[in-house]
C-alpha cells in the first residue's frame, strides 16, 4: 500500500511540472537558508562550552557607576589578585594580561644582523599568564607543563604557532624567542591549539612573573586606582558555592579595598563563562570578536519566517490544485478508500517532495558554505554535517511535512463523493479562498519585514560608514611601532627623512589613532583643584604635529609646542562642558594634571569633538598631551595620488629604519570599518534573506496566477468578446494581490518600526525612522508582485478568445 503510495505521488508531481518546479524551489531555497543560519548559530552559541568544567567558571569583571551612568570594564586592578586570594581561598583565580599587536622574533644564525631574524606580528592571542590559569582551563600538553610559567622569562607556545616560528613544533622546546625587541624568552612548554570556538586564541603565553619585571613596557601597575581591559581575572567556584553568594561577598570585597581609590563606585561581579561571548557590555572579548545575543535571535527568526514562507507557498498551490483533482479523489472514496488512506496519500506526496527538496537544499548549501564567512564571522574549515545539523534537517523536514501537507490533505480527503464526481468543488466551496488570502497577507508580512529590516540597516550602516568623524581619517597610513629606547631614538630621523618625500603631507607619532579601541583612562585635576574631578578622562599621547595630520578643527586656543614631556594639553568640548565649563575659550590657560603626574600642565587648546571610537558610544571627555615614551605609533598623512607607490616607500624605508621590527602598516580607515563589521556582515545578511523572501513570495504568486488563469480561461474570453481591454483583464488578476499586499504592509510597518527601533539603540549616531523607509518598501513589494502577477495575466490576456471559449 505504502508503494501504492508513493508511485502515485510520483504520477501526479510529473503531471503537474510547472506546480512541483516551484514548491521544490521555494523550500529548496528556504531550506538551504535555514540549514546555513543553523550552522552560524550552532558554531556561536557552542563558543567556551569545550571546557569539560565551564559551568562553574567565571570571569570577575568591574563595574563602574559614576555621574554618567554605569560602564563596564572586563578588567580588574592588578591588586585585586592576590586580595581575591587571600579573601576567598576555596576558589581558585587566575590571571592574564593581554599584549595586543606584540611582535616576536626568531633570533637568526648572526645576532648582529636582525634582516635574518624571523618576525611575527600577533595581533591576538599573545598573553602574560599565570600557571594557575592551566588549573582552571585545561589544556593538552605536547611538551612541558605549566611550571614553565613559574619562572620569569619562559614562554609556553601553541602547536600551530610553533611549528610556524619553528618549522616543526617537535624542535621548538629551549629555543629562544625575543618579544618586541625587549624580551628574551625560552620556549618551556608546547600545547595544543585552542578550538576555533573559544574566546582564548592562545598562541604565546609568557609567565606572569615576567610582566612585573617590566612595568614600564606593558604598562604594569600595582594601584587599586589602575584598571586596564587587558588584565582579566578568571575563577572557578566549589561546587558548594552560588555566583549569587559570591557576587554579594565580592560588592563588599570591592568596599573595602577600592574605596576612595577611585572617583566611581566600583564593583566586582561574577560572569559565566559560557554568557562572556555575547555580553556586549564590554566590546570584543581577548578573543577576536563576540556576538550578541540580539543578533542570534534575529537569524534564527529569519530562519522560521523563510520556511513558514516556503510552506505557504505549497498550502496555497496544494489546495488551490485539490479541486481539479476532485473527480480522483470522488472515485477513490466510491471505491472504499477512508478519509485515513486519503490524507495519507497526500502526506505521502508532501513527503516526496520535501524530501526531495532537502536534497536539493543540501546541495545548494554545500555550494554556499564557502562563501559563509562573506556573512558570519565563522572559520575557513567549518563544516557542513555533523550531528547537530543532521538533527536539524531531520526536525526541519517532519516540520515542514506536518506544516505543508496537514491542511491540503483535510480540504481533499474531506470532499463529498457525490460533488467530487459531478466535478461540482470550487475553491470557494472547499473555504480556500480565504485561507489563501490570509496565507498571502502572511507572506508578504514576513517580506516586507526583511525588507524594512535591509533598508534601515543599510541606511543606518552607511549613515555609520559615511559619517563625519570629527577628523580626516583619508589617506592616512598607520605604523605600528614600539617604544623601547632603540626605537625611541630613531623616532625624529624616520620622521625627517618620510618627510623628504614629496608624496608625504605630514608626520605624527603617537599612542593610537583619534578613533581607536583604546580606553585608557585616569582620574585627573583640573584648575589647581586637588579634589579632582568626579569623572576620569580617556588619554591620547601624541606630539606637535598630530592634529595637522589628522586635520582636528580647534574650538579656541590650538594644538601644543614640540616637546618630549607634558608642558602642555588639549582637552576636546566634551571635557570642558563636563567640567562646567561653558564658553571654550575660557578653559584656556586653565591647568591640568593627571591622576599619577607629578606637574601641573597648561590647558593650551580646546579641540571640536571627535569620535572616539565607533559610532555605537558617544564621544568620550579626552586629553591629548605629550609624553614620549608613550608615543609608539606613526601616522603618515601621504597624497592620494600615488597610495600605492608611496605606500611601497615608506615600507622600505621602514625596513631600513627598523630592521629588527616587522612592518605591519594598515590605512586608518580601513580599521575603522572594522569597527562595524559585524553590522555590515548583518546589513549583508538582510539583503540575502530579504532576497530569498521575494523570490519565495513571487514563486508562490507566480504559482496562484497560472492556476487562476487556468481556471478562469472562459471568462477571460468572455470579457474580451465582451471589449475588455487587456489592460482591464491584468489588472482583475492583480488588484486581489495588491490588496492584499496593502493589508501585509498595515500589519508589517508598526513591527518593523519597533524592530528597528530596538536594534538602533545600540548606536548612540543613528538615522530616524522616517516614513520614506516605509514608503519604500510598500512600493517595492507591490511593484515587484505587480510584474511577477503581470506577466502571468498578460500572457492570458493575450490569448484568442475563441480558443479560451472552446476550453474545458
Amino acid at each position: 500500500m505504502l508503494k501504492n503510495y508513493f508511485k502515485i505521488a510520483w504520477r501526479n508531481i510529473l503531471r503537474h511540472k510547472g506546480y512541483s518546479i516551484i514548491n521544490i524551489s521555494g523550500l529548496s531555497v528556504g531550506i538551504a537558508a535555514c540549514l546555513l543560519i543553523f550552522v552560524i548559530l550552532q558554531f556561536e552559541l557552542s563558543f567556551n562550552t569545550g571546557f569539560t568544567n565551564y559551568k562553574s567558571l567565571y570571569h570577575v569583571a568591574t563595574k563602574q557607576i559614576g555621574e554618567d551612568g554605569t560602564t563596564y570594564n572586563p578588567g580588574v586592578s592588578v591588586p585585586a589578585l592576590d586580595a581575591l586570594r587571600i579573601d576567598f581561598p576555596q576558589v581558585k583565580f587566575a590571571a592574564l594580561n593581554s599584549s595586543y599587536g606584540s611582535q616576536l622574533t626568531v633570533p637568526g644564525n648572526d645576532p648582529n644582523n636582525a634582516l635574518n631574524d624571523k618576525k611575527f606580528s600577533e595581533d591576538v592571542g599573545v598573553f602574560f599568564m599565570e600557571p594557575q590559569f592551566f588549573d582552571i582551563f585545561h589544556s593538552d600538553w605536547l611538551a612541558g607543563d605549566k611550571s614553565a610559567l613559574d619562572q620569569p622569562n619562559m614562554v609556553v607556545i601553541a602547536q600551530s604557532t610553533a611549528t610556524k616560528y619553528f618549522g616543526n613544533w617537535k624542535q621548538a622546546m629551549g629555543k629562544t624567542l625575543k618579544m618586541d625587541n625587549v624580551l628574551t624568552l625560552r620556549v618551556a612548554g608546547i600545547i595544543g591549539d585552542a578550538p576555533d570556538n573559544s574566546d582564548f586564541p592562545l598562541k604565546v603565553m609568557v609567565s606572569y612573573t615576567t610582566w612585573k619585571e617590566h612595568p614600564k613596557d606593558y604598562n604594569y601597575s600595582h594601584e587599586w586606582g589602575s584598571l586596564s581591559s587587558n588584565h582579566q581575572i578568571f575563577a572557578e567556584l566549589p561546587q558548594n558555592m552560588t555566583a549569587a553568594n559570591m557576587d554579594k561577598q565580592l560588592v563588599r570585597f570591592t568596599a573595602k579595598f577600592a574605596k576612595d581609590k577611585t572617583k566611581v563606585t566600583r564593583a566586582h561581579f561574577l560572569q559565566p563563562l559560557s554568557d562572556m561571548h555575547f555580553d556586549t557590555r564590554f566590546g570584543n572579548t581577548i578573543g577576536d570578536h563576540s556576538t550578541s545575543m540580539a543578533t542570534l535571535r534575529i537569524l534564527g527568526l529569519i530562519a522560521v519566517l523563510i520556511i513558514v514562507m516556503a510552506s505557504i507557498n505549497f498550502i496555497n498551490l496544494s489546495t488551490a490544485q485539490s479541486v481539479s483533482r476532485s473527480k480522483e479523489v470522488g472515485i477513490r472514496k466510491v471505491l472504499g478508500s477512508t478519509r485515513k488512506q486519503l490524507i495519507s496519500q497526500v502526506l505521502g506526496e508532501t513527503t516526496l517532495i520535501v524530501v526531495f527538496s532537502v536534497a536539493i537544499a543540501v546541495a545548494i548549501a554545500e555550494l554556499a558554505l564557502p562563501y559563509l564567512k562573506n556573512i558570519a564571522t565563522v572559520p575557513d574549515n567549518i563544516r557542513l554535517f555533523n550531528a547537530g545539523t543532521m538533527m536539524f534537517l531531520a526536525l526541519t523536514t517532519i516540520a515542514v511535512i506536518i506544516l505543508s501537507g496537514i491542511y491540503p490533505a483535510l480540504v481533499v480527503s474531506g470532499f463529498k463523493p457525490i460533488l467530487a464526481i459531478k466535478n461540482k468543488i470550487t475553491a470557494a466551496s472547499v473555504g480556500g479562498i480565504p485561507l489563501r488570502r490570509a496565507l498571502v497577507v502572511g507572506q508578504f508580512f514576513i517580506a516586507q519585514l526583511l525588507i524594512i529590516g535591509t533598508l534601515v540597516a543599510v541606511k543606518q550602516m552607511n549613515y555609520v560608514n559615511d559619517a563625519d568623524l570629527g577628523f580626516n581619517k583619508s589617506a592616512v597610513l598607520i605604523l605600528p611601532g614600539y617604544t623601547d629606547s632603540i626605537s625611541l631614538g630613531k623616532m625624529q630621523t624616520f620622521k625627517q627623512q618620510l618627510l623628504q618625500n614629496p608624496q608625504v603631507k605630514s608626520v605624527s607619532f603617537t599612542s593610537d589613532a583619534p578613533s581607536s579601541d583604546n580606553n585608557w583612562g585616569s582620574n585627573f585635576y583640573y584648575n589647581n583643584d586637588m579634589k579632582g574631578a568626579t569623572f576620569g578622562v580617556f588619554m591620547k599621547f601624541a606630539d606637535a604635529d598630530y592634529f595637522k595630520t589628522f586635520g582636528f578643527k580647534f574650538a579656541a586656543g590650538g594644538g601644543f609646542d614640540l616637546s618630549d614631556t607634558t608642558r602642555q594639553v588639549v582637552v576636546n568640548e566634551t571635557l570642558v562642558h563636563k567640567l562646567g565649563v561653558k564658553n571654550a575659550g575660557d578653559a584656556i590657560g586653565k591647568t591640568f594634571k593627571l591622576g599619577g603626574a607629578k606637574k601641573w600642565a597648561n590647558i593650551i587648546g580646546v579641540v571640536k569633538d571627535f569620535k572616539t571610537n565607533s559610532l555605537r558610544d558617544a564621544v568620550r571627555p579626552i586629553v591629548i598631551l605629550t609624553q614620549k615614551e608613550y608615543e609608539g605609533q606613526a601616522a603618515v598623512k601621504i597624497q592620494t595620488t600615488s597610495l600605492s607607490k608611496t605606500t611601497a616607500a615608506v615600507k622600505a624605508l621602514w625596513e631600513k629604519t627598523y630592521p629588527e621590527y616587522a612592518y605591519s602598516g594598515y590605512f586608518l580607515d580601513e580599521k575603522i570599518a572594522k569597527f562595524y563589521e559585524q553590522e555590515n556582515k548583518l546589513a549583508l545578511v538582510y539583503k540575502i534573506f530579504a532576497g530569498i523572501a521575494i523570490f519565495i513570495s513571487c514563486l508562490g504568486l507566480y504559482g496562484l496566477v497560472s492556476y487562476m488563469a487556468v481556471q478562469r480561461t472562459k471568462e477571460v474570453g468572455v470579457r474580451k468578446v465582451l471589449g475588455a481591454s487587456v489592460a482591464n483583464i491584468v489588472f482583475m488578476f492583480s488588484k486581489e494581490f495588491l490588496l492584499l499586499i496593502g493589508i501585509a504592509f498595515l500589519i508589517a510597518m508598526p513591527t518593523a518600526w519597533y524592530l528597528m527601533s530596538q536594534w538602533l539603540q545600540n548606536f548612540a549616531y543613528r538615522i530616524p525612522l522616517t516614513a520614506g523607509v516605509f514608503l519604500l518598501a510598500i512600493v517595492g513589494s507591490m511593484g515587484i508582485a505587480w510584474l511577477t502577477v503581470s506577466y502571468k495575466a498578460l500572457k492570458a490576456a493575450l490569448v484568442n478568445p475563441v480558443k479560451s471559449l472552446k476550453s474545458e
